[in-house]
């Protein structure tokens, strides 16, 4: 059985710097690179399950493509000859796009979406779709279409969702960087579970134009790696406005940083009354390692966890929307815990979502408010470590040994109100627990647009 995490001497262990670097220097070639991410992937498919398809043959044509341009001189960009991957709910030109359902197994788009587009404009290999559950109703990835995705560093455990799939295929050397989508969190759960670095950018900075309510939306597309640097190339290479987008309107601006005088805002919780012990550890002592660089931390409040009911309603009902044809004329095709949601979902009124923006507009003013006193909000990502991969999305969470509540307000209160507020923020690893075996994590989250500050802080910390 193959290691799932490379030996740093093997391409796959490299970041995207490292071997951009070697590409250009032609010390390797895009098509050697790609070959050994496909072969890798090839051999931890059957004890992962990170990919629903993978491209063996496009990612060698496009890699060839690449070799060309570089021999005659054209130098794409800072992706050119890398390997990336997509999470499967996002558009892929020419590549079927499951949305993790059966409903959508045979699928293929006729467009890419913009951020895939605008990654292969800048010289990266699509090499495949990663798992997610169906349509990314879950923070646990598995599904009927296609298994379960297992956490690499202990296959009892989940590693996370909706973007699952894209965690464990960075975190594992199946390509330095991928493409998840965030929705509640999807890109940061998984991120803390699998010891990766993910970011959920400000709603439009990103362009995705495909989701059905653009007004509503509060998914999404966001860029996994293991390192923040990996990322930050990822991000700016994807990152600007699209007059498709309407979030999207206006163009991102450099930033100065300094860490001297930077406000630091510490919430332990987020109106969740359980935390692991050792999760708070990590994420408190990060947080306070900042003061040593010259930062001021003070610790404050804000309560996501009342949220819960408001974002499940959103949630519930778009689902609904979305799938109430299918759940009539193609039941034996929607995952039993997808069902569930949608059927929740029938059970919300025009008044209750009306209710439920309200919330959420309250909740952007309340985030808002906290910025007017720091510049950086930080807390743990999760309230406990990876659940067991058994776990009920419906049921209650345990944490501390103790029935904490259901799964958004208990293990990620942390993550989902960012989604309604449209904030961006950040997951980064803070070191392991469980003699070394279980990923922790920390969130960075800051003001509308304010990503290269979060980069920054984030590639502090993480030199630290």
């Amino acid at each position: 059985m193959i290691s799932p995490f490379p030996k740093s001497s093997d391409l796959c262990a490299l970041g995207v710097s490292t071997l951009a670097r070697m590409i250009v220097n032609r010390e390797i070639s895009p098509v050697e690179l790609t070959e050994a991410v496909l072969m890798r992937i090839d051999g931890l498919q059957p004890q992962l399950n990170a990919f629903i398809t993978v491209c063996h043959d496009e990612a060698l044509t496009a890699a060839k493509m690449a070799e060309d341009d570089l021999m005659s001189g054209n130098n794409r960009g800072a992706l050119h000859g890398i390997p990336f991957s997509v999470k499967d709910l996002t558009l892929t030109k020419g590549v079927r796009t499951t949305m993790g359902s059966p409903l959508y197994k045979d699928f293929v788009p006729d467009n890419d979406a913009i951020p895939v587009a605008r990654m292969k404009a800048a010289g990266g290999i699509l090499i495949g779709k990663t798992t997610t559950p169906a349509f990314g109703h879950k923070p646990l990835t598995e599904g009927i279409l296609f298994g379960r995705t297992n956490n690499p560093f202990d296959h009892a455990l989940t590693c996370g969702g909706s973007s699952g799939g894209s965690a464990v295929a960075v975190a594992t050397g199946q390509g330095p960087i991928s493409l998840g989508t965030d929705g509640g969190g999807s890109v940061r759960i998984p991120a803390a579970c699998c010891g990766v670095v993910g970011l959920k950018p400000t709603l439009g900075v990103i362009p995705n134009i495909h989701v059905p309510d653009l007004f509503g939306s509060n998914s999404v597309i966001g860029p996994m790696g293991r390192t923040v640097k990996d990322v930050t190339i990822a991000f700016e290479a994807i990152a600007g406005a699209d007059k498709r987008d309407p979030y999207g309107q206006s163009p991102q601006q450099q930033q100065p940083f300094s860490i001297k005088g930077l406000r630091v805002g510490w919430l332990p919780k987020f109106g969740n009354k359980h935390v692991d012990l050792a999760t708070m550890e990590a994420a408190e002592k990060a947080t306070y390692s900042l003061e040593k660089m010259g930062a001021t931390v003070k610790k404050t409040a804000l309560d996501f966890a009342a949220l819960e009911t408001s974002f499940l309603v959103i949630l519930q009902s778009a689902l609904c929307a979305r799938l109430d044809q299918a759940m009539h004329e193609r039941h034996e095709d929607i995952d039993p815990s997808l069902a569930l949601t949608v059927e929740a979902g029938r059970l919300h009124s025009a008044v209750d979502l009306q209710r439920a923006n309200a919330d959420r507009s309250s909740a952007f003013q309340a985030v808002q408010a906290l910025f007017e006193e720091f510049d950086i909000l930080m807390s743990p990502t999760l309230a406990c470590p990876p659940l067991y991969a058994e776990q009920d999305p419906h049921g209650q969470v345990k944490i501390n040994g103790q029935e904490a509540g259901l799964i958004r307000g208990a293990w990620y209160p942390y993550t989902f109100g960012f989604n309604l507020t449209g904030h961006p923020a950040i997951a980064i690893p803070t070191g392991v627990a469980g003699n070394g075996t279980i990923p922790m994590s920390v969130q960075i989250a800051g003001p509308w647009n304010s990503e290269q500050l979060l980069l920054s802080v984030a590639q502090l910390l993480e030199q630290s």
